[in-house]
């Protein structure tokens, strides 16, 4: 298929935080038509004064960008081609609602989110119009209008993949995009390969109970059992539904077929390409003040779990550590961690 045959796409990018505004980035100077839309004002306000900042590990970009407050998009006169959706997963459903009145008949909305969305988005706008997507890709932004970008492109990653009702062209259209982005996968079972990234993030809750990076976490005595034990039971419930261990970010499977540390392979792979200074999105929500994913991530495994009749006391205490920090009762760091493991071992 030739290069850039989609190029006069109109774009929309809905939820422009950190790994929002990376894509917007990057997809913006490859010369696409594109839109940022968030609810953040000050972050609007920003691009629009002095352009989007990503700073990565070799280089800083500046990028000139056409933002817009959520407010201001009842009155633009759009219809987008491609919606690529990176609100946080407990923000889905409105969003979906919000956006599907200025999402053309025939266009694309790309969940780009964690953990398990992509019923909640055919549910709003209809399996012909929906892509599913696996993303590998760390960034933080504290300050409106500029972003940390901790993987540089030749490590970020996107697997995508068609579900049923899907059409033919969608994947392809959606993968020349985020090639301007990272490295594109094309993977035939995207709800196995979503349940596998959902496994593996389990254990950003319990490192941000820590409130260390991932390279500095995993130093932190007892971790790395901690996280084998939440990721296990975790791919205990996604093979109790019938999903499949998919190999992930760039992996094959000739990667991990001899091998019976499929997560460490992929977790470890997942820790090397993000970088050192890594923080996972839980933690800087913690730090933030802001609500986590920790619900969406390691609460589904509970909540699937119960219905299987699988144990998932690990990452029932996860969530229940990770619920009193967001209550302000608990601040993350080495002694929040220990708490986990006391009531692991409880």
């Amino acid at each position: 298929m030739p290069w850039r045959l989609y190029v006069n796409l109109k774009i929309g990018i809905l939820g422009t935080g950190a790994n929002g505004s990376c894509a917007a980035a990057d997809i913006a100077k490859a010369g696409f038509d594109v839109d940022l839309i968030d609810q953040w004002p000050d972050h609007i306000e920003a691009m629009r004064q002095n352009g989007l900042t990503i700073c990565l590990p070799d280089e800083e970009l500046n990028v000139p960008v056409s933002a817009f407050h959520l407010c201001e998009l009842a009155s633009n006169n759009v219809q987008y081609d491609m919606v690529l959706l990176y609100t946080k997963a407990y923000d889905t459903r409105w969003s979906c609602e919000l956006i599907k009145p200025y999402l053309r008949a025939d266009g694309l909305l790309v969940g780009m989110q964690n953990s398990m969305t992509v019923e909640d988005i055919v549910d709003i706008v209809g399996a012909e119009r929906t892509i599913g997507c696996v993303v590998e890709c760390s960034s933080e932004i504290f300050t409106p209008g500029i972003v940390q970008r901790n993987t540089p492109r030749e490590k970020t990653w996107f697997g995508l993949g068609p579900i049923e009702g899907s059409r033919d062209e969608s994947v392809e259209k959606t993968a020349e995009v985020l090639r301007n982005v990272g490295n594109v996968s094309l993977i035939d079972d995207i709800i196995s390969a979503k349940w596998i990234k959902l496994v593996i993030n389990t254990t950003m809750a319990v490192v941000a109970t820590s409130g260390l990076n991932g390279v500095e976490g995993l130093k932190t005595e007892g971790m790395r059992d901690v996280l084998m034990r939440v990721t296990g039971e975790a791919l205990n419930v996604s093979q109790g539904m019938g999903h499949k261990p998919v190999p992930l970010f760039g992996l094959s499977e000739d990667d991990v077929k001899d091998t019976n540390r499929f997560l460490e392979t992929l977790f470890d792979k997942m820790i090397a390409d993000v970088g050192p200074a890594a923080r996972d999105c839980i933690l800087q929500d913690h730090l933030k003040g802001r609500r986590s994913e920790a619900q969406e991530i390691n609460g589904l495994v509970i909540k699937t779990g119960k219905k299987l009749g699988l144990d998932t006391a690990v990452n029932a205490a996860v969530v229940e550590i990770s619920d009193r920090i967001h209550s302000g009762e608990l601040t993350p760091g080495p002694e929040t961690f220990e708490l986990v493991k006391e009531l692991i071992q409880n």
